[in-house]
Order: C-alpha cells, then sequence, then structure tokens
C-alpha cells in the first residue's frame, strides 16, 4: 500500500510508535516557531529545563502579537524574549516585523520538514508541504530540548479539489465551505490532506490560507503536496534551494475523501460568534456593518493585499465604515508599496497598521459597542476582537472589500469591475533586515526580565483522592478565549499567572476566580469540545493555579488536551453522554486518583446527588504519569533526580 502526503512526513520525522491510527507516535521536530503571547512561557519553560542551547535544526521567536506598548509589560517582554533568544541560538524578530505564519512561510518553511508552533495557526505552513503542527508552549520547549513530540496518529482526510475557483471567489471560500460541511469538530483527529486536479490552480499563499483555518475544524494539520507550483514559489522567494518534491503514492489509501469542485463554489461567510456557522453571502447580503479589518495570518499575502487595492481603487470607504488592514510581512508591505496598492489604500480611507497579528486577536481596533465587523482573520469567537458586544463576521478579501465600499455585506460579483489578474511573481522582493541571529556560542550576557515576568508557579502533585466542588458548569465548544481572554488588556499579562488568574472566564462567568479561590480544590464539567481554538497553555495552568485539579467533559481539543496533561490536571470523558446532566454546578464530587492507568474505568462520586458516574481518561500511561507527578516539569526533574520532584 502506498503512502498519502501526510504519512510521508510523519514517517520522515517519526522516532517512536506504529503509524496506525489512534497509535501514540513521536517526531523528531526540525523547527520550532513562538510569539510574543506564548512565547515566553516556553522559554521560562526552556530556561526550568536546564539546557544552554537548543537542539532543533532551526527555532524562531516571532515579536508579532504583544506589540501596542502602552506601558512597560509588552517592552519587557520583547526585551527577555530578544535577550534569550540570542543566548539559547534562536533567531528572534524585530517587533511587528510581520505574522509568524506569514513570515515563516516566506523565509523559513521546508517541504518535508516539521515545525512545531505555539499557535495554533501554525499549521499554515502545510501550504509547502510542511508538517506544521500548533502546540502548547512546554510541548515547544521540550521540542527544543530535543525531545520528541508525541501524539495521537492521526486519520488522513482527503480533500479532492476539482475545477478552478470563479471569479471573486477566493481560496478563503473553501476552508469556509470545509467548516461549512464538517464543523469546528469534524477535523479532530485528523489531518487534512489536499489532492486532486484543482490544486495546480492554487498558488503557495492561496494553499495556506486553506491549511491556516484547517485549525478551526480540529484537525490536527492540514498538507499540501510540494509540487511544481510549490517550486516555483520558492525560486521566487530566492530558496530553490530549500525545495523538494512531495506527493501521495497513486496507490494511497485515506480514511476519508471529501469531494470540492471549486468552479461551484461561491462567496461564503461565518456568522457570528463561531468559524463554522458559514453561509452563502447572499443570506445576510444588506446586513449593516460597522468595521473592515483587513489582514491577520490567514489573509494578509500580497495576492490580498493586491485584491483589496484593486477592488477598493481609490474610492472612499463607506462613511459609516472603519477600515484597516495588517500586511503580512515586510515583503507583503514593500512588494504592494512597489505597486501602488499602499497608495490607493490610504485614497480609499483605509488604515495602515503595523505589519503585526493585530485586530484578530483583539489587540486594537477592536469594534464599537454592538458593532458589526467583517474580518478576513480565522476565528470570531465572543469577545476575541476586544469587545464582548461585538458580532465578527469572517469572509474572503473580496468580500470584506465590496463591504467596505457599501456599508452593508456586499457580494464582490455584483460589482461593475474586472477581478485582479494576479500572478506570483517571478522574483519577490527579499528584507531579512527584520531578523535577529542568535549568538554563535551560548551568551554570558543578561537576560533583562521585568517585573511581569514572574516565576513559573510550583505544581503540586495529585493526591490519593480528589474532592471538591463543582465550580463551573459550561456547555459545548468552550473555547481558549472563553478560559483565558485575548485583547490588549490581557494579552501584555498573558505570562503573569497570577495576574491573568483574576479574569479567567470572564467572558462566563466573572465570579469564577473568586469561586474558585474560596473553594480551594474543585472540579469544571463541559460538553464537546471542550478548549477548541488557541493552542495557549494558559488556558490549562490558569484554572490549575486556581485550584482546580480535573475536567470532565464530553470530549476535548487535541492541543487543549496535551496542556492539561502538562501540567497536572486529570481530563475525564464521559463514557456516557447523558451523564453530563447527571451533575449541576456547585455538585460535590468524589474521585479516586491513587491509581492512574491507561485504559481503567474510573469512577466519579457525585456526593450532593448519591449517584456513581463512570468516566475515562483518554491519555497514555506517560502521560498520566506526569499528571501524577503535578505537571512534566515535576515529572522531568523527578527522573532527573530519581524520583524526587
Amino acid at each position: 500500500m502506498g503512502l498519502t502526503v501526510a504519512e510521508k512526513l510523519i514517517a520522515a520525522s517519526r522516532v517512536a510508535g506504529k503509524m496506525k491510527p489512534g497509535a501514540r507516535i513521536g517526531i523528531r521536530v526540525s523547527q520550532t516557531l513562538t510569539h510574543d503571547v506564548n512565547g515566553v512561557m516556553s522559554y521560562l519553560e526552556f530556561e526550568a529545563i536546564g539546557l544552554k542551547r537548543v537542539k532543533t535544526d532551526l527555532s524562531l521567536s516571532y515579536l508579532d502579537h504583544n506589540i501596542l506598548q502602552t506601558d512597560f509589560k509588552n517592552p519587557d517582554d520583547h526585551r527577555y524574549l530578544a535577550d534569550i533568544a540570542r543566548r539559547i541560538g534562536v533567531i528572534c524578530t524585530r517587533p511587528a516585523s510581520g505574522i509568524c505564519h506569514q513570515l515563516h512561510l516566506e523565509r523559513f518553511s521546508r517541504p518535508g520538514k516539521s515545525l512545531l508552533g505555539t499557535d495554533s495557526h501554525t499549521v499554515n505552513a502545510g501550504g509547502v508541504g510542511m508538517l506544521a503542527i500548533g502546540a502548547g508552549g512546554l510541548d515547544v520547549a521540550m521540542a527544543m530540548a530535543g525531545e520528541p513530540f508525541s501524539f495521537p496518529m492521526p486519520a488522513i482526510t482527503k480533500v479532492h479539489l476539482t475545477g478552478s475557483l470563479p471569479p471573486f471567489v477566493s481560496a478563503k471560500n473553501v476552508i469556509l465551505e470545509i467548516l461549512r460541511r464538517i464543523t469546528v469538530k469534524g477535523g479532530l483527529g485528523a489531518i487534512l490532506e489536499y489532492g486532486g486536479p484543482g490544486i495546480g490552480s492554487l498558488n503557495v499563499t492561496e494553499r495556506a490560507t486553506i491549511c491556516n483555518m484547517g485549525a478551526e475544524v480540529g484537525a490536527t494539520t492540514s498538507v499540501f503536496p510540494s509540487d511544481e507550483v510549490t517550486r516555483a514559489w520558492f525560486k521566487a522567494q530566492g530558496r530553490a534551494g530549500d525545495w523538494t518534491p512531495l506527493a501521495a503514492d497513486d496507490c494511497a489509501e485515506y480514511d476519508r475523501v471529501i469531494e470540492i469542485d471549486l468552479a461551484t463554489l461561491e462567496p461564503l461567510i461565518a456568522l457570528p460568534h463561531s468559524p463554522d456557522m458559514v453561509v452563502p453571502i447572499r443570506e445576510v447580503a444588506g446586513t449593516p456593518i460597522d468595521q473592515v479589518m483587513f489582514g491577520g495570518c490567514t489573509n494578509s499575502s500580497l495576492q490580498d493585499v493586491l485584491s483589496v487595492a484593486h477592488i477598493l481603487g481609490g474610492r472612499n470607504v463607506h462613511d459609516r465604515v472603519d477600515a484597516a488592514i495588517y500586511c503580512g510581512s515586510r515583503q507583503v508591505m514593500l512588494e504592494a508599496l512597489q505597486r501602488g496598492a499602499i497608495d490607493r489604500l490610504v485614497r480609499s480611507g483605509v488604515r495602515i497598521m503595523e505589519m503585526f497579528c493585530g485586530a484578530c486577536n483583539g489587540t486594537g481596533f477592536a469594534p464599537p459597542t454592538a458593532g458589526r465587523s467583517v474580518q478576513t482573520g480565522p476565528r470570531n469567537f465572543i469577545g476575541r476582537c476586544g469587545n464582548d458586544s461585538a458580532f465578527v463576521y469572517l469572509a474572503s478579501p473580496e468580500v470584506a472589500a465590496a463591504s467596505a465600499l457599501a456599508g452593508v455585506i456586499a457580494d464582490p460579483r455584483d460589482l461593475d469591475i474586472q477581478p485582479l489578474p494576479y500572478s506570483v511573481p517571478a522574483a519577490f522582493l527579499i528584507d531579512d533586515s527584520g531578523f535577529v541571529m542568535p549568538d554563535d556560542r551560548p551568551s554570558a550576557a543578561p537576560v533583562r526580565r521585568g517585573p511581569n515576568i514572574p516565576p513559573l508557579p510550583k505544581m503540586e502533585a495529585v493526591p490519593e483522592a480528589l474532592q471538591g466542588p463543582v465550580i463551573l458548569k459550561l456547555g459545548d465548544h468552550i473555547t481558549t478565549d472563553h478560559i483565558v481572554p485575548a485583547g490588549a488588556h490581557y494579552l501584555p499579562i498573558r505570562n503573569n499567572i497570577p495576574e491573568l488568574a483574576r479574569h479567567a472566564f470572564r467572558v462566563v462567568d466573572g465570579s469564577f476566580p473568586e469561586r474558585a479561590r474560596q473553594a480551594g480544590e474543585g472540579f469544571i464539567v463541559a460538553g464537546e469540545n471542550y478548549g477548541q481554538g488557541s493552542s495557549r497553555e494558559q488556558a490549562a495552568l490558569v484554572p490549575r493555579y486556581l485550584g482546580i485539579r480535573a475536567v470532565i467533559a464530553k470530549d476535548f481539543a487535541r492541543i487543549h488536551l496535551a496542556n492539561l496533561a502538562n501540567f497536572g490536571l486529570l481530563p475525564f470523558v464521559f463514557t456516557r453522554q447523558e451523564d453530563y446532566d447527571r451533575i449541576s454546578q456547585d455538585d460535590s464530587l468524589e474521585a479516586d486518583t491513587r491509581e492512574l492507568r491507561e485504559g481503567k474505568l474510573y469512577t466519579i462520586r457525585n456526593l450532593t446527588r448519591g449517584i456513581d458516574i463512570p468516566v475515562m481518561i483518554p491519555l497514555s500511561q506517560e502521560e498520566l504519569d506526569i499528571i501524577k507527578a503535578g505537571g512534566r516539569l515535576n515529572w522531568i526533574r523527578m527522573r532527573a533526580t530519581g524520583g524526587t520532584a
């Protein structure tokens, strides 16, 4: 039997386990990336491991999220990140040199290699045929230390593309169509592999757009083959030597196949507040809007910027609409300047923002109270844009541009213009001045640490029994944005766990932190897909800091499940879905945790109701041993000292 592209990528990096669906495998990670929201924690964890230099082929620290410098916190973080990167052998960017995913795609991605990043949209690099996976910061720190990254072998879903996209229907609509079909949890435990004759009509950044939002279906990653289209793009980047071909074998077999004829697609839009609430644009056309945000890691390529400028054409955006654009990199900005696109955008009244991951994570340019915002980013969870009352719609750059002109959600096909005739340049403008190279050897120079970077919280081992109240009962699809908020007020304190803990679950129940502290120890109960969205490990660390020792859910998102294990929280899964209704908030629960064994059936005793509820833990024995120790760092210390944390 032949191999798929995904199987070839995994086989090239695999160091442990068998490639059978569901079996636990370990891969050696070639490259890592971090950014300045989750990176501080990751490098603190790397320091705690005790190594002097990273052991990857290449590691990068991107300063692309925490850019607003309203006080000392963000600049202090940047100084720490620059200093530690120089010391341990990591390339660091200057602040606002570009969005990590666009920058990495342009300058460092490598077909056939593996990439682990502290951001769920690391999967963007799958557009060039890379095994690119998002993970928590501690997993990335371990990868930098040379440890394998472990995960269950995914099933492989083929997305078979035929035809080519019609005018004004760009690549964003491909992944919106997939979200419409399979929902935000339809890719759990799977890799989406794109193939078929239709892929030849998609350039690299279009492929990256599709892979990027594959994170929103819960997939482990998404991949395209590395073909002649990829080769031409690497040559244009001045990196022809980094290209290598990669294709599925003709006899490769897939666990599932999704058929999409690109020619039949139409402009789509995701309604608030979930990326899978997708409808054709015609169903909501005419809805008044207040704001348009162009950019974000999904759609900030040169093609995206040129398309927006082409549609606006120097005409003013509607007087009811605020509009801004975030170019994805210096390269994109310089190319757009050279072509006159930035001039046309300025004449249209579009604000030119810094080159960073801005409005998508609420770091500036938030919508007004109850405002409607059309954005080209990947997520529209409630509160993520920096305003809990706003309504965010996700759409392609073409839909966003047409809507900016009309002042209402609009179909770009109704405009009296021709589509942009875009082709990949024969040679891109190259500007690598935003990258700061590390010292050749470990440096003795001091690492500057501001007062907003406290030491890592200490974690106790799991006791022989857990007992406490249900501090919070939640529904389905609770995101990491629900657990710890994004936005300009909260990103600067993302690595200050005591301070961040004051805001846990603020968009769900602002009383949670105080009630958790008063209880001392307790449980969270949730529905399906708990922890979807961002890879932020603080969504596990903050509840643990507040005394939560276990989460009982119908199921968990992949990255968050791993983060729970890394920080010593027990993730129980209901074996009977109806048992979710047999636990209420404030019920007192008890669990025997003397023995944590893979495959064991556990019992949660609801002391309030006098009933027993069977549960299981979907983790390997090693992960259970990590939890028993109180988390991965404790476990590492125990291994190093022969049994004492």
